[in-house]
């Protein structure tokens, strides 16, 4: 036996969206922009955001932390660097790694303590640690009984 339900158009688009969302995250799918006629990369990466801080996690296989550049700057991040070709010598068939520029810029609206920014590399993941500024950790208020 079938059930009636209630048409409503937005859950068709949204779930159009998710689909799309799913379609363009696929870490499968080599992702290239290009701007200006110049290619980047769209290395793959997860933020999250604890109580004291932002943290981002970027895979960057291959890549020499001196070849990471970072900047935050008007409230928006941009991690870019060069991911460098690997020998060419060979006859390639099949030729899946990347290799040139990457760059992933995003927007941070938390504010955040730019003095204690902590970047780390390792086993080719970069992990950037963007603490909160005081003014936006979340305080702790006291009930007090009468």
């Amino acid at each position: 036996m079938s059930s009636l339900v209630r048409w409503n158009p937005l859950r068709e688009i949204q779930e159009m969206s998710e689909v799309m969302d799913r379609f363009f995250n696929d870490p499968w799918l080599r992702r290239m922009r290009e701007e200006e006629g110049e290619r980047f990369w769209r290395m793959p990466m997860d933020a999250y955001m604890t109580d004291d801080a932002i943290i981002i996690n970027m895979e960057l296989p291959g890549v020499h932390p001196d070849d990471v550049n970072i900047t935050l700057e008007n409230n928006i991040l941009t991690i870019s660097g060069e991911l460098h070709p690997r020998d060419e010598e060979h006859n390639y068939f099949l030729r899946e790694r990347p290799a040139g520029r990457f760059e992933r810029a995003m927007s941070v609206s938390t504010p955040v303590d730019v003095n204690r920014v902590e970047a780390v590399f390792k086993d080719g993941v970069l992990t950037l640690t963007l603490p909160k500024a005081e003014e936006v950790k979340p305080k702790k208020i006291t009930v007090k009984k009468k």
